[in-house]
């Protein structure tokens, strides 16, 4: 039988005074030593093996070429040859007398425009071909062959239609890198789950929001798979096209120095275009890792 609760019983069961304030608890920061040296830690496992290697690499060449009759220089000797180009990349006297820093920026410039044009164009009739079966059956194979031909072979059709080496070289760019972002859009458009159509059709998104809502977020791993052979494929095509079309350039500064029997200044200028295709693919794969996130990865 269950008693009624009397006063002393109600006073009893409740905590005197006013309630105890709830103090939230803080996760502890480690110290910034500790910080530090992890970022220290991650840094040298990236960095020291690459060097490592290099180093080794650099003494096996040094060891080889300074031996009597070697075709090539040891990298003392490259380095003694262009100092000046190193120290001073930024003289310029006038016509194509000019440091590497004159030479790299030009090609760069050529390859930004033909890229930027082939990126628009590529992912645009990527769109198309992966979304629509009449234009993959009336366009895949016409891209399929295209893509075989080599860069170069494309420079006297370009020449011939521009007469002028600037626009050929951007058109040389725009024709290479276009193929590998066409492809592999269409096939990020044709691989988009059919979950992500079902529901477009069920809240009736219009074909601009399916766009901008499901299809480039959904495809943007492949379009940057794309993206990232392009800019690989622009970079190799300026350099054999500015050998042929002259100017300035990186390729015609390579050219120039076979025919002055500069081999060291040509081993300088492979240097630089090695680094900066580096630097150009990774900010391309730091643009896709920020704009996929979220997103599926394959």
């Amino acid at each position: 039988m269950n008693m009624p609760a009397t006063k002393m019983d109600i006073e009893t069961a409740t905590p005197a005074g006013p309630a105890a304030p709830v103090v939230a608890m803080t996760p502890k920061r480690p110290p910034r030593s500790e910080t530090y040296a992890r970022m220290a830690r991650e840094t040298a496992v990236r960095v020291i093996p690459p060097l490592v290697v290099v180093a080794l690499l650099a003494l096996v060449w040094e060891l080889i070429c300074r031996r009597a009759g070697s075709a090539l220089p040891p990298p003392s000797k490259v380095f003694k040859d262009t100092k000046e180009l190193i120290l001073d990349p930024f003289f310029d006297h006038g016509g194509i007398d000019k440091g590497l820093f004159w030479h790299l920026s030009a090609s760069l410039q050529r390859v930004a425009l033909g890229y930027s044009l082939s990126a628009v164009a590529g992912i645009a009739l990527g769109v198309l071909v992966g979304q629509s079966v009449w234009a993959m059956r009336g366009l895949d194979p016409l891209f399929q062959v295209l893509r075989t031909i080599p860069p170069l072979a494309w420079l006297p059709l370009s020449l011939a239609a521009f007469r002028d080496g600037q626009p050929s070289a951007i058109f040389v760019i725009f024709i290479t890198s276009i193929w590998p972002i066409i492809i592999n859009t269409a096939v990020g458009v044709r691989n988009i789950p059919q979950d992500y159509r079902n529901v477009a059709a069920v809240v009736q998104l219009n074909p601009l929001e399916f766009f901008g809502k499901i299809m480039i977020p959904a495809a943007a791993p492949y379009i940057f798979t794309g993206l990232r052979i392009g800019i690989g494929l622009s970079w190799l095509a300026i350099v054999a096209a500015e050998m042929l079309i002259g100017g300035v350039g990186i390729g015609f500064f390579i050219w120039d120095a076979w025919n002055s029997s500069h081999i060291s200044e040509i081993i300088l200028a492979l240097f630089y275009v090695g680094i900066i295709g580096f630097v150009l693919d990774r900010l391309i794969a730091g643009l896709g890792k920020i704009v996929t996130r979220g997103t599926a990865q394959n």
